[in-house]
């Protein structure tokens, strides 16, 4: 029998919950729907629900933007991305392409793209041109792009791939110490294609409750009793609350596919730091489609630096977990949708962006 959001809410409530519990949501889809059903609100005011690593957009390394933007503006390419990407700011001096967006307007040919198949139509639509297509995102939008290659694609197609792998982020602030949340909702997409199995660590290494969540208030509240009740009862355990299409060992074809057309590699995540065995890099069979040795290289190191967000910018912070958005120092004021200075107000998928959205329109007041 499937319950809804009203029945687990009276579930929750009648729970001895301790003065303070905090669950943090890996997921930016997850973070939508908590905000925007007003779950925050609904819940007793003892449960905090803490956005976690889950926007692809505003891990992507500064590095990776500044490359797709260079080879844009440099070479005689058209150059894809996914619609999000366009708009995500670097470091760059007074009057030079900050974007994608800003080099299209400079006279780059960047085309967005809703898919990879839309990346290989383009590319045959246009044979006698270098087509790069700049691939960034985590496991669910790095299994298309591995089912493309799988399939072939035309041979002046090249990607320039940033993916990256969600559970180590996760992993990262588990084992830094004391972690800054008591149990764990693990994202339903990712665990779509990764499996349900990939989040056991949570609970057997790091002895914290975890459960997988699809998206709608009922799954979420879901969720959410299920990490209360193993909390107060101290049996920490993974619970697959997404049985409608989360499987323990997920999706065996597009894992097959993710192991074979790329390698899992170290990986920078902006404003983190490089994080070990948490990105896709192309397998070298892929060469020549492989925009990094396809194209000369742009990469400036200095743009590596664990810290490289925008001056005043504390993305790096509300991906982590450690602040919410409205207790960024730019939030409201400097940065908003219409002229985003740090990639979390960027995406959809960003929790500025997000909480912006819902109406959550000024900082709070340190």
């Amino acid at each position: 029998m499937q319950h809804d959001a009203a029945y687990w809410l009276q579930q929750i409530r009648a729970l001895d919950l301790p003065e303070r519990v905090k669950i943090m949501n890996v997921c930016g889809g997850h973070e939508r729907s908590i905000t925007m059903a007003g779950l925050r609100g609904a819940l007793p005011k003892n449960i905090e629900l803490i956005p976690g690593p889950g926007c692809p957009v505003c891990i992507c390394p500064e590095e990776d933007v500044y490359q797709a933007i260079q080879l844009a503006l440099n070479e005689k390419i058209i150059l894809v991305a996914f619609g999000d990407m366009l708009r995500v700011p670097v470091n760059v001096p007074k009057g030079e392409p900050r974007s994608l967006d800003a080099a299209r307007a400079a006279g780059a040919d960047i085309r967005p793209i809703a898919s990879p198949t839309e990346a290989v139509q383009i590319a045959r639509d246009n044979a006698d041109v270098p087509v790069v297509f700049f691939a960034a995102g985590f496991e669910t939008t790095t299994a298309p792009v591995a089912a493309m290659l799988a399939a072939g694609v035309p041979p002046n197609l090249s990607v320039l791939l940033s993916g990256r792998l969600t559970w180590p982020a996760v992993a990262m602030l588990l084992e830094a110490g004391k972690p800054g949340f008591d149990a764990l909702i693990a994202p339903g997409h990712v665990a779509t294609i990764m499996g349900a199995d990939e989040w056991d660590f949570v609970p057997t290494q790091h002895g914290l409750p975890a459960a997988v969540a699809g998206f709608t208030p009922e799954s979420l509240l879901a969720a959410t009793y299920s990490v209360l009740r193993q909390l107060l009862a101290d049996r920490p355990f993974l619970d697959n609350c997404y049985p409608q299409l989360v499987r323990p060992a997920g999706n065996v074809s597009a894992r097959r596919q993710l192991a074979q057309m790329m390698d899992v590699v170290d990986a920078n995540w902006r404003g983190v730091g490089v994080i070990p065995a948490s990105g896709f890099g192309l397998k070298s069979t892929l060469s020549l489609h492989n925009a990094r040795l396809c194209f000369p290289t742009y990469e400036d190191p200095v743009r590596k630096r664990a810290g490289e967000m925008p001056p005043g910018c504390d993305c790096a912070q509300v991906v982590l977990g450690k602040i919410y958005p409205d207790q960024c120092r730019l939030y409201g004021s400097a940065c908003t949708p219409r002229t985003p200075v740090g990639p979390c107000m960027v995406s959809d998928e960003g929790a500025c962006r997000i909480w912006w959205a819902s109406g959550v329109r000024e900082a709070k007041v340190a």
